[in-house]
């Protein structure tokens, strides 16, 4: 019996270390929505069918961890879409967030293993396509070899 010997495409493995992708994560609504950016242009990620993820955007006031719960959901539904790690983040939100609630989410989004890159106040357009692209622009880049 002979074994096949799997590689990635160049011939190297790939580094568990180097950053994951960034992702955008709207809390504006009362659903979280999440997007990804490649080249600027930014994309919704949706749920497979079967395995939708509840995203419900905490109330003011809320602990934190029911905003670490609300992060590890987009982390997955990113996961799941790109099959590939995510490890940082953008958000936006409406002002109607209580600024005390802001301030909470970059310890959550730590506790759910992402690195809040960014967190912007915004009112109109569509904003987790604005925080993915952000996130794109602001997220390490893997290192040259």
């Amino acid at each position: 019996m002979k074994l096949f010997q799997i590689e990635e495409p160049d011939g190297s493995p790939t580094d568990p270390d180097a950053p994951g992708v960034a992702i955008g994560i709207d809390l504006g609504g009362a659903q979280a929505e999440v997007a990804v950016a490649i080249g600027g242009n930014a994309v919704i990620l949706a749920d497979r069918d079967g395995f939708a993820l509840e995203l419900a955007v905490p109330g003011p006031g809320a602990s934190a961890e029911e905003w670490q719960h609300l992060f590890e959901g987009a982390r997955l539904r990113a996961e799941r879409a790109l099959a590939q790690p995510a490890t940082h983040a953008a958000v936006t939100f409406a002002a109607s967030v209580a600024a005390a609630d802001a301030e909470r989410l970059g310890e959550a989004a730590e506790a759910a293993g992402l690195t809040l890159l960014d967190v912007m106040v915004t009112e109109t357009g569509d904003r987790a396509c604005a925080a993915a692209i952000r996130a794109e622009d602001l997220a390490p880049r893997p290192a040259a070899r």
